[in-house]
């Protein structure tokens, strides 16, 4: 994938919002649009949208438009959604194992290769085929099999320690589930998903309407 200098963390999170939305609009038939077009959909203005794909050389022209098939197969590109991905999981509770059965990851080229868990009785159990195997072999296992995304959804008190491990083992990309921050190094992409944030969020605007 090409590299883009300067590129705002505001404007890289709202890549896969562009990319939803152009899927769909492809699913449905649609060939070309507008960045007014595409602004109304998305809750955007058009300027916004113009300044966003700028970043990345543009891609529409004027008159026209945009092809949507092409500005979605270039959105795919620059996410580096053309590769294929290498993923584990710490952690086989219910989060974990609602993970692993998403099978949409697969679409997208997310493959899970195996779960972890301390859980003795989870321990030799899989789901969708994926094994379920004890946390001691994490490491041996992501070094062996070239891992390149973890995912973590372990214990508040153990998401640090299972992050290092992930790390040390020389995974480069964390996907931390568990209510709490992890740290890595800066070489280490790293995004912490708190759930319940959202809920907050919502339970706010609810009482303001």
């Amino acid at each position: 994938m090409a590299k883009y200098n300067k590129v705002s963390e505001a404007v890289i999170r709202r890549l896969p919002k562009y990319y939803r939305y152009l899927k769909d609009m492809e699913k449905n038939g649609v060939q070309r649009i507008s960045s007014r077009e595409l602004s109304d959909k998305m809750g955007l203005t058009a300027s916004q949208i113009r300044q966003d794909f700028n970043c990345f050389g543009g891609f529409g022209q004027q008159g026209y438009g945009y092809n949507v098939s092409e500005l979605c197969n270039e959105i795919r590109k620059i996410l580096g959604l053309h590769k294929n991905y290498n993923v584990i999981i710490a952690g086989a509770g219910n989060l974990g194992q609602a993970l692993a059965n998403y099978i949409g990851f697969e679409r997208e080229g997310f493959y899970i290769k195996a779960i972890f868990d301390v859980n003795p009785r989870l321990i030799g159990m899989s789901i969708r085929g994926i094994q379920i195997m004890d946390i001691d072999a994490m490491k041996d296992f992501i070094t062996n099999n070239d891992i390149q995304v973890g995912v973590v959804c372990v214990p508040k008190d153990k998401a640090q320690e299972v992050t290092n491990q992930m790390v040390e083992s020389g995974i480069k990309s964390i996907w931390n589930f568990a209510p709490i921050d992890v740290e890595t190094p800066d070489d280490v992409a790293v995004e912490n998903v708190h759930l319940s944030d959202t809920l907050y969020t919502l339970v706010y605007k609810m009482n303001e309407i």
